[in-house]
């Protein structure tokens, strides 16, 4: 089956992230998913044909994580939006964040200073399922620096299409209207859902 573009015109309408950046936005995000399956397409017609040694295929499934975390990280990142930016000082995640960072105001400094690092990409709060900790990541590009088994909770694009149109260069600008507009209850909600295996680890 293929995958189908989701609609996220419910984050329309925040302050410090304008429709026209995230209308402008939506179309990369529908590009990446219509190159997800194209790219699907292309690798099965390719076995089928006996080239699955060919330098064609090689590439088709090289580019493929490019486009695929293109795909998964702008839904996670339209996701975690239109909130108040504020989070439940009694949540599961909050208490994770303040254990794992020795305080939320300390998270909230390296995750801000992990996202205004030079280059592209993205800056994720990741949970370790095995380990049972927090862990701020910049991601290269969509796919570099992902680690293995790390579910991403927050996600923060911070390719210039995500902020030029509204503030063109100052990218701290744009991260302050980030953190103001996060959803944290569906932060919380991916939080909850990944620690289950842990906390069943702790009942036994």
């Amino acid at each position: 089956m293929a995958y189908q573009a989701q609609d996220y015109t419910r984050v329309l309408g925040m302050t410090g992230i304008s429709d026209a950046t995230l209308q402008a936005h939506f179309k990369l995000y529908q590009g990446y998913v219509t190159n997800t399956n194209t790219l699907l397409e292309r690798s099965l017609q390719l076995l089928d044909a006996g080239q699955e040694k060919t330098p064609d295929y090689a590439e088709v499934r090289r580019r493929f994580g490019f486009e695929f975390d293109g795909m998964r990280l702008h839904e996670y990142y339209f996701e975690n939006l239109k909130g108040s930016g504020t989070p439940d000082t009694g949540s599961t995640i909050y208490r994770q964040i303040e254990r794992d960072f020795n305080g939320f105001d300390r998270w909230r400094k390296d995750f801000l200073a992990t996202a205004a690092m030079r280059g592209v990409g993205w800056t994720l709060l990741c949970y370790d399922t095995r380990g049972d900790r927090l862990l701020n990541l910049w991601v290269t590009l969509h796919q570099d620096n992902i680690l293995a088994g790390v579910q991403p909770l927050l996600v923060l694009d911070c390719w210039e299409h995500a902020y030029y149109l509204d503030v063109q260069t100052n990218r701290p600008a744009y991260l302050e209207s980030f953190l103001a507009n996060v959803h944290w209850g569906e932060v919380a909600r991916r939080f909850d859902e990944n620690s289950e295996m842990q906390q069943r680890k702790k009942a036994a």
